[in-house]
């Protein structure tokens, strides 16, 4: 995927959408934000939402910029790269396959995803088929098995 800044080519196009998106919201509110506030309080708190919107659109606009454009892949410090097929069996029997994602966004709605930095990510990396790991849950410390780990391709 390095072609790609390590997103898929279904999330950067996804990406890539959001943006435009984004900018022409940002650019249709620009104009009104130079608006002369000397209106009662109404307008100026319409003024102080305009001023707080435009500046949560900058923010994901630049968000977005930095993953499309040269920021790291989010796999890049892990030997958990996406793409990477999980299959775990917990302490009570249930078995749950995974597809490793660089970013949330990239998964599927119908499987299972995690990421490589997240807890139970991390608690993989390293480890082979076979490996029993530990990883934090918000209710504590939990078990699973690796049963299968295969990376892409």
């Amino acid at each position: 995927m390095t072609s790609t800044g390590g997103l898929s080519p279904a999330t950067r196009a996804r990406l890539e959408r959001e943006l435009d998106q984004l900018r022409e919201q940002r650019a249709a509110l620009a104009p009104r934000l130079g608006d002369d506030p000397l209106g009662d309080s109404a307008d100026q708190a319409d003024l102080l939402e305009r001023a707080e919107l435009a500046s949560r659109l900058d923010r994901r606009i630049s968000e977005i910029t930095d993953l499309l454009h040269g920021a790291p892949a989010p796999e890049a410090d892990t030997d958990l790269p996406s793409g990477t097929k999980v299959t775990l069996r917990f302490p009570d029997g249930d078995t749950e396959e995974m597809t490793v994602v660089g970013l949330v966004d990239e998964a599927d709605d119908d499987a299972s995803a995690l990421t490589a930095d997240s807890p139970l990510g991390r608690a993989i990396a390293g480890h082979e088929e076979g490996d029993t790991i530990t990883y934090r849950t918000p209710q504590g410390e939990a078990t699973a098995e690796i049963v299968r780990l295969a990376p892409p391709g």
